[in-house]
């Protein structure tokens, strides 16, 4: 599992680290690992290209980090040459660039220096300006550093992260952007920032560098530093990859009805069934409110339609409620969103239900009363804004807080949808901390109409046939019950079917489900 630490656990890891070891090991360790990438990197580009490495190196621990790198790739052979503009104050940094001094290292004060480009010009940029602890926006002349690199449209490899990027948050600090790179080299543990909103495509590919110091267990005195945060995976939810028996009939995998498809949003509902149904759920009703004389799907005929009462009542009984998708606000869909909220059972909530609970204290106040983590809410920011009382921004500013505050107010499993989803858990009594996972699969291809609808019905579909009747209360907060592992699966598989397709472009929602049923094949072991 890769955990994901914020800023302040960073912090205190690191200094229990550097207290148990000699002054100036870990910026030693992390110049070593860092060399070693971009060693590796190198060695992987075409024969002949030659040049100098340019290290932008900056006043803090990270510029030391960039002088220790300096120093371990000029001992591999390669000619190195660092930038800076000032030397700093911190005694570790200042002695990293002593021993680079010492070692017959240089520092050039302006990018302008004409022995910049003695013997060869520069091929790599490594960025080691400003790690996590950058507050302000970042400015000249740090700024025009990159902005140099950039311009001359040099590749860039980033230590710790991308100069400039909240390494909590995904965005850049102040709005200010650095450059993006084409590799992060992260330090001690991995940063959430890293894999959501603007620092997808900040950090690249992300490389994490332990530098030899172990995560503190469970049970571990300091155990305030324990993560709540991790990167989704397919070990997450490895209840759902063993393979089906072969004695095995539709009963065993559980039945889902999707409640939605108001006027002009009847594929809504379509959609969300047939993910269903193509992920494998047993048997899948809809009740498609706009269209009550649909009486089969010509595309899916498999799908069962039921007719709703003009009051939304639902008689339909299934094991698992995916309602919201094209659901409309007229009371019809305020009948049928009220009706799912009474039943016991797992309750998928997507859109429209959304915005319907988001204008109603009562139906709040239905939802915050179910079994906790019974229920799992998919909005995207602005459903999230609504559903919290502000604006898209104020969610966006800080996704992993957003979907836990909003997983606590609601008591409910949280997909935060975006470039990064954020899967949040609602607070169990026994953790000091709420749990929170981050997708690291999709694509910008998933940014077109009818994907959440996909992937409401997929969450359905897995949770019908995940094995166990109901969630319990405080099982539900964690990482091991089996709707939390039903929705990593989801939005893990949602992401990998756009990987799959490949381009960024031309993925329709139709298409998603039968790229997610390949790839579960694919982590099951299925035959081709």
């Amino acid at each position: 599992m890769t955990l994901l630490y914020r800023s302040a656990e960073l912090r205190r890891l690191e200094a229990d680290a550097g207290a148990a070891l000699p002054p100036g090991t870990l910026m030693q360790r992390a110049g070593q690992s860092a060399a070693e990438a971009i060693d590796a990197w190198l060695a992987g580009q075409p024969a002949g290209a030659k040049g100098r490495i340019l290290l932008l190196c900056g006043p803090g621990n990270n510029g030391g980090d960039g002088y220790a790198c300096a120093l371990a790739l000029q001992r591999q052979g390669h000619r190195c040459i660092c930038w800076s503009p000032r030397s700093g104050q911190r005694s570790d940094a200042l002695a990293a660039r002593a021993r680079w001094l010492e070692a017959g290292g240089r520092i050039v004060p302006s990018l302008s220096d004409d022995g910049l480009d003695e013997d060869g010009a520069v091929r790599l940029v490594v960025d080691a300006l400003f790690g996590i602890g950058l507050e302000r926006p970042l400015d000249e002349p740090y700024l025009g550093a990159l902005r140099w690199a950039q311009a001359r449209a040099l590749p860039i490899i980033a230590l710790d992260l991308p100069s400039g990027l909240d390494a909590d948050r995904g965005a850049w600090v102040g709005g200010s952007a650095g450059a993006a790179a084409l590799q992060t080299i992260t330090f001690l543990g991995d940063k959430p920032g890293l894999h959501t909103l603007e620092g997808i495509d900040a950090a690249g590919r992300v490389t994490l560098a332990r530098l030899g110091v172990d995560e503190p267990a469970a049970g571990d005195p300091a155990g305030a530093l324990r993560s709540a945060g991790c990167l989704n995976e397919p070990a997450l939810f490895a209840h759902l990859l063993r393979r089906r028996p072969a004695n095995s009939n539709k009963g065993d995998f559980g039945s889902v009805a999707v409640v939605g498809g108001g006027s002009g949003m009847v594929g809504a509902a379509l959609l969300a069934a047939r993910a269903a149904l193509q992920l494998g759920a047993g048997k899948v009703f809809v009740h498609a409110l706009g269209a009550p004389g649909l009486e089969v799907d010509l595309l899916q005929p498999e799908l069962m339609l039921r007719p709703t009462p003009a009051d939304g009542r639902l008689l339909t009984p299934a094991d698992v409620l995916v309602v919201g998708c094209g659901l409309g606000t007229g009371p019809a869909a305020q009948g049928a969103l009220e009706c799912a909220l009474e039943r016991p059972g797992p309750l998928v909530l997507d859109a429209d239900a959304l915005n319907l609970i988001a204008g109603a204290a009562a139906l709040r106040d239905r939802l915050a009363a179910r079994r906790a983590g019974s229920t799992i809410l998919t909005p995207h920011p602005g459903e999230a804004g609504r559903l919290l009382g502000v604006e898209t921004a104020v969610v966006q500013h800080d996704r992993v807080r957003s979907a836990l505050d909003l997983a606590q107010a609601c008591r409910a499993i949280v997909v935060l949808k975006g470039a990064g989803s954020i899967i949040a858990l609602p607070p169990a009594p026994s953790e000091e901390s709420a749990r929170y996972a981050i997708n690291p699969t999709g694509s910008a291809a998933l940014a077109t109409a009818g994907t959440g609808d996909v992937l409401a019905g997929m969450i359905g579909a897995l949770l019908a046939q995940s094995g166990a009747p109901h969630p319990a209360g405080a099982m539900a907060s964690t990482l091991t019950a089996w709707p939390v592992q039903a929705t990593l699966a989801a939005v893990w598989l949602h992401g990998q079917a756009a990987r799959d397709h490949g381009a960024q472009i031309g993925l329709t929602a139709s298409a998603i489900a039968p790229l997610a049923a390949r790839a579960l094949g694919r982590l099951r072991g299925d035959p081709d």
